[in-house]
């Protein structure tokens, strides 16, 4: 029995805001991969792709998800998680994966500044572009997707509790 949730996700699908709900109500332990790797590195993720570079930050970001050892948890790592492949068959051992699907629009209407929210962004690559090259590695690493839409996180948070409720018995 897999006794982590991991959520993917484009920047703003809502993996913390859905994490922190969600790990409240099953009364598990929140994971932010982020901060974690902020933690590790003593610097901001703007801060590590600016001077390690974008490849950089990946291979940071792969080794610290494919290294988590935890129980009970619902892991949000970053966005980029599903370019380490390593990482993601860690993630998918440890954990069932769920990808928090947007629409392109609803991501739009969502982010803010990309840089300042540590986007792994590489040169001349728009929002559309990252996107499309994105969508379809969540579709292949998810066991479970779950769109927002309208429904908004609390929807969403009963939604995987069911299922993790489900599963368990």
């Amino acid at each position: 029995m897999k006794s982590n949730i991991t959520l993917i996700g484009m920047p703003a699908s809502g993996k913390s805001t859905i994490g922190v709900l969600l790990a409240k109500r099953l009364g598990f332990s929140f994971v932010d991969v982020d901060i974690m790797i902020q933690e590790k590195t003593g610097k901001l993720l703007k801060e590590i792709i600016a001077e390690e570079g974008t490849e950089g930050f990946l291979d940071i970001e792969n080794r610290i998800n494919q290294e988590l050892d935890v129980r009970r948890s619902v892991i949000a790592p970053g966005g980029s998680v599903i370019y380490g492949e390593e990482a993601m068959r860690h993630l998918q051992e440890i954990s069932r994966v769920v990808y928090l699907k947007l629409t392109y629009e609803e991501l739009e209407s969502r982010l803010g500044d990309l840089t300042d929210r540590g986007v792994a962004l590489k040169p001349g690559m728009t929002l559309r572009d990252l996107y499309e090259e994105r969508a379809p590695l969540y579709e292949r690493y998810a066991q479970i997707t779950v769109s927002e839409g309208k429904r908004g996180p609390g929807a969403v948070v009963d939604e995987l509790r069911a299922m993790m409720e489900r599963n368990q018995n």
